[in-house]
C-alpha cells in the first residue's frame, strides 16, 4: 500500500497534503513525518534528515454538530510546539484556527491544566469549538507525552 494511502487510513479524516503542510509549517522546511502505530492510534515521528524534531498526532473532536480535525505537535522535550486545525466543518466558530488563538498553547506541557477561562481564552460565538478543541489538545498532549516517556514512540 502506498505511504499516502496508509497515512490516510491511519490518521483518519485529514487529507495527507494538509497533514504534510501542517508538519512543514510547525517544524520547518525539510521536515518529514513517519507514521508510528501506537495501540489503536497513530503518532507521527517528525524528522529532518537524521535529526528527530518531535512528534505529532491527528485527532478529531465533536464540535456542535460536526467533527473538528486537528493536529497536535510536541518537541523532543515534550513541550507543545503548536496545534493546527486541519478540517473545520462547522458554519461558526472557525476562529479556533486563527494564529492568535492557537499560539496560547505553545510551550505548554502535560502538567499544564489548559482550562478555558484560565490558561486558554474563550472566543465569543465559538464556545463549543473552543471547549472541544482545548479538551482534545489536552488529551493528545497527554497521550504524546506518555507514549514518548514510555518509549512507545522513539
Amino acid at each position: 500500500m502506498p505511504l499516502i494511502a496508509l497515512m490516510l487510513l491511519q490518521i483518519g479524516t485529514a487529507p495527507p497534503p494538509k497533514v504534510a503542510a501542517s508538519v512543514t509549517r510547525i517544524f520547518g522546511r525539510g521536515a518529514s513525518a513517519t507514521p508510528l502505530a501506537v495501540n489503536a492510534d497513530t503518532a507521527l515521528r517528525v524528522t529532518r534528515g537524521d535529526s528527530l524534531l518531535g512528534y505529532a498526532v491527528v485527532r478529531n473532536v465533536k464540535g456542535k454538530d460536526q467533527p473538528i480535525t486537528f493536529l497536535v505537535a510536541i518537541d523532543t522535550a515534550d513541550r507543545l510546539k503548536d496545534i493546527d486545525i486541519l478540517v473545520y466543518r462547522e458554519p461558526y466558530g472557525g476562529e479556533v484556527a486563527y494564529e492568535a488563538w492557537r499560539r496560547q498553547f505553545r510551550g505548554k506541557s502535560a502538567q499544564d491544566t489548559l482550562e478555558v477561562g484560565r490558561q486558554i481564552r474563550s472566543i465569543s460565538g465559538a464556545t463549543i469549538s473552543v471547549n472541544a478543541v482545548t479538551l482534545g489538545v489536552r488529551r493528545a498532549l497527554q497521550d504524546l507525552t506518555t507514549w514518548h516517556g514510555d518509549g512507545m514512540i522513539k
